[in-house]
C-alpha cells in the first residue's frame, strides 16, 4: 500500500529541514534500563529543552545555546547558515556558565525514564487545599520544576535549576506513562499509568494527591490541558479518548471514532480542537465540544479497512504535536517518516525520513520540532514557515474564549459560522 493518496507525488511533497540532533554518549549494555527517548520537552518559557536519553538519564539543555550550535538562523564558525550540526553532549556541561545563565545538566532518575513535563508557577494561584496553613515548598514565580515519570510507578519532581530532587511522589502500581501540568501556573500534574488510573497531584500542596481518575479498563498512554486547564484528555489501550472536567473531576464524555489503541493527544492553542494519534494509522482532529470528528490524516492509503487498522500494521501513529501557530500538525509514524500537516488539508505539507521515532515536540515559538527515537537520539527539523492570516488569528483569539456552542449561537452568516468552528479548514 501507498503512504500517500495518488493524487499526491511524493516526490513533490517538500522535504522538512534538517537543522540538527542530540546524540546520546555511547555507554556499555544496562539491562536495567534501555535507550529509548520516550519524550521530547519544551521549558513553556523556552529556557531549556529536555529528553529521556535512556539508560535512567534525563538531560537538561538551554534551548537558545542548542539554537545557535544548530547554526538555525545564525553563522556559526566553520558552518554554513542553517547547515545540520551532530553534537555529542558527553562533555559540554564542563564549560564555565555565567550563574544567571540556563545550564546543562545530566539528572539519573534511578529507573527508566517514560515521561517528562515541565512546570512553572504563578504566585496568585493557590493551592486547591486552603485550610493548609504550612506547607514544606513555597514555589517562586522564577522556579522552574521537572517531573519524571518512571518505571517503577514513582514520580520524582526536580528543580531545573539546581537539579536538587524536590519531592518523590509514590502512589501509582505501574509504570507512569506520561505527565502533564496544568497550564495556568497551578503546579497541578496530572500522571498517566499503565495501573489503568490518571492521578492529580498538587505540587503546592507539597504534592498532595487529589484525585484518582478511574475509568480506562486498559493502559492509559498520554493526557494533555486544554490551553485554560479545565478539561483534560486521557489516551489510551483499547480505542478509549475520555475528556475530563478538571474543575469537578467528573468524566465529561468518550469520544469514538478510533480502531486501535490511541497512544498520543494535544489540544490546540486556542483549545477549539483536538489531535489524537493512534495505531490504526490516522491522526484525527476533534471538536471535542460537540463530540464530532473534524478531520481525518490518514498515514495509510488507500484507508485501511477496521480490522486491518484494528492489529499490527507498519503505520502505527507514534506520537502527534499541535504547533504554536494553530496551523499545523506534527506526527511521527513506524514507517519512518516525519510529516508535517496543515490543518487546511489532508495531505502532508512536507515529510523527512525519521526511523525508529517515538515521539515529538514543538518549541514554544513553533519553529523547531523536535522528535525522540529508540537509540535516545533527538532529531530537529525546522516548522513549515507561513504567515497567519488575520482572520486565522482572529478566529483564535476569540476561540480561546468560546465553545463551538457559544459560537453556534450568534446570529451571524452561516459561513462565518463554519470558519469560526472549524468546519471550513
Amino acid at each position: 500500500m501507498a503512504s500517500f493518496p495518488d493524487s499526491v507525488n511524493e516526490n513533490d511533497l517538500g522535504k522538512a529541514k534538517f537543522i540538527g540532533e542530540l546524540l546520546v554518549p555511547v555507554a556499555p549494555f544496562d539491562q536495567k534500563s534501555g535507550r529509548e527517548a520516550w519524550t521530547v520537552a519544551f521549558a513553556p518559557n523556552g529556557s531549556y529543552f529536555a529528553w529521556s536519553q535512556g539508560h535512567r538519564t534525563v538531560k537538561l539543555v538551554p534551548w537558545t545555546k542548542c539554537l545557535k550550535d544548530f547554526s538555525l538562523g545564525h553563522n556559526g564558525q566553520g558552518t554554513e547558515p542553517g547547515s545540520p550540526r551532530r553534537l555529542s553532549r558527553q562533555n559540554s556541561s564542563e564549560t564555565l556558565i555565567p550563574l544567571n545563565e540556563p545550564r546543562e545538566r545530566t539528572i539519573d532518575c534511578g529507573d527508566i525514564v517514560w515521561g517528562l513535563a515541565f512546570g512553572s508557577s504563578v504566585p496568585e494561584k493557590q493551592s486547591r487545599c486552603v485550610n493548609i496553613e504550612w506547607h514544606r515548598f513555597k514555589f517562586g514565580q522564577d522556579q522552574l520544576l521537572l517531573a519524571t515519570g518512571l518505571n517503577n510507578g514513582r514520580i520524582k519532581i526536580w528543580d531545573v535549576y539546581t537539579g536538587k530532587l524536590l519531592l518523590n511522589l509514590m502512589d501509582h502500581t505501574d509504570v507512569v506513562r506520561d505527565l502533564t501540568f496544568a497550564p495556568d501556573g497551578s503546579l497541578m500534574l496530572v500522571s498517566a499509568s499503565r495501573d489503568k488510573t490518571l492521578r492529580v497531584w498538587d505540587l503546592k500542596d507539597d504534592g498532595n494527591m487529589v484525585k484518582v481518575l478511574r475509568g480506562h479498563q486498559n493502559w492509559v498512554y498520554c493526557s494533555a490541558f486544554s490551553p485554560d486547564s479545565s478539561i483534560l484528555c486521557s489516551v489510551g489501550a483499547g480505542k478509549a479518548v475520555f475528556l475530563w472536567n478538571m474543575d469537578k473531576f467528573t468524566l465529561i464524555r468518550k469520544l469514538e471514532g478510533h480502531h486501535n489503541d490511541v497512544v498520543s493527544c494535544e489540544f490546540s492553542p486556542d483549545g477549539a480542537l483536538l489531535a489524537t494519534a493512534s495505531y490504526d494509522t490516522r491522526v484525527i482532529v476533534w471538536d471535542h465540544h460537540k463530540a464530532t470528528i473534524l478531520l481525518e490524516l490518514g498515514h495509510l492509503f488507500p484507508p485501511p479497512s477496521p480490522i486491518f487498522a484494528g492489529g499490527s500494521n507498519d503505520r502505527w501513529v507514534r506520537s502527534v504535536s499541535f504547533c504554536p501557530d494553530g496551523r499545523h500538525i506534527a506526527s511521527i509514524t513506524d514507517d519512518r517518516l516525519v510529516r508535517f500537516w496543515s490543518i487546511e488539508q489532508r495531505a502532508p505539507e512536507t515529510i523527512a525520513s525519521l526511523p525508529n521515532g517515538l515521539c515529538c515536540a514543538f518549541s514554544p515559538e513553533g519553529g523547531v520540532l523536535a522528535a525522540g527515537t529508540r537509540d535516545g537520539s533527538v532529531h530537529f527539523w525546522e516548522s513549515p514557515r507561513s504567515v497567519s492570516s488575520l482572520q486565522h488569528l482572529c478566529r483564535m483569539t476569540l476561540r480561546r474564549i468560546s465553545t463551538t456552542q457559544d459560537i453556534e449561537s450568534l446570529s451571524i452568516p452561516t459561513p462565518l459560522r463554519d470558519y469560526l468552528t472549524y468546519k471550513v479548514i
